[in-house]
């Protein structure tokens, strides 16, 4: 039986590898420069996910919005959602969230530990089907539905929800700290 502190050791090492990965990084540098852009051009960034994802959007939104003086939005409003669930079905409320709030030049975040989230692969095509750039954060099999949507993918080489979650968060909030520090 494995002992607790060997357990988080392999734990915390598998963390570093997968946030370390360097065209991650180069991925990472890019996305920072997208949502700088798009601010610069009067956009905003909108951020979508389910359950865990949801709430990364939501912490995302707010710090990039409060701390990076970029505007962003979730759409995590119970009233929101069931109205829009109940009229389109669970699997097209986020599209169509989309489809009422986006402006031609905002960027739409996409996030699901597994990427077949069928209301978040919905969302993309949508989107794409706006006009709009399209980032997708994903994980689980390397062919999900989602990671072929974006026009950006990140992937986490992970089938355990929570790497997944944590390393998109970590990723996600590594970008807003480089776009506060105002780093090139």
């Amino acid at each position: 039986m494995q002992s607790s502190k060997d357990y988080l050791i392999k734990y915390l090492n598998t963390y570093n590898s997968l946030i370390n990965d360097s065209a991650v990084i180069d991925d990472l540098i890019q996305i920072k420069s997208s949502f700088q852009n798009i601010s610069k051009e009067g956009g905003k960034i909108i951020f979508a996910g389910n359950g865990g994802s949801a709430a990364m959007a939501s912490h995302v939104a707010v710090d990039i919005t409060k701390n990076a003086g970029i505007r962003a939005v979730t759409f995590n409003e119970y009233d929101l959602i069931t109205t829009l669930a109940n009229d389109y079905g669970y699997e097209n409320w986020i599209s169509k969230a989309i489809e009422f709030y986006h402006n031609p030049n905002d960027i739409i975040v996409l996030i699901s530990a597994s990427g077949q989230s069928l209301n978040v692969v919905n969302a993309a095509t949508k989107s794409k089907e706006l006009g709009l750039q399209v980032i997708t954060f994903s994980g689980f099999s390397p062919q999900n539905p989602l990671r072929k949507q974006g026009n950006m993918n990140l992937w986490v080489d992970s089938k355990i929800y929570n790497i997944v979650e944590m390393t998109h968060h970590i990723w996600l909030l590594a970008i807003v700290d480089m776009i506060i520090s105002q780093t090139e």
